[in-house]
């Protein structure tokens, strides 16, 4: 499984989103899934996933799918 997959993958299962719901384009509070409790869910598993502690202003810059993966490589984690 390639790291763009991987991170689709949590993605969707932290936000128990199917793939009609899901794309690459989403972001935070455009499906009610993603709201508040959905967010620290997804921070959460992306922690776990990766091995990495998210700080504070890297948890509220958050705001999409893609900016995740701009986030995630100041931890060392590259989606591709």
């Amino acid at each position: 499984m390639s790291n763009i997959e991987n991170y689709s993958k949590v993605f969707k299962s932290a936000l128990n989103l199917d793939n009609s719901k899901f794309s690459e384009e989403i972001k935070y509070n455009e499906v009610d899934e993603w709201d508040s409790i959905g967010h620290m869910t997804l921070i959460s598993a992306l922690e776990e996933e990766y091995k990495i502690t998210f700080e504070t202003d890297d948890i509220i810059d958050f705001s999409s799918f893609k900016k995740g993966i701009e986030i995630l490589k100041k931890y060392k984690v590259e989606i591709i």
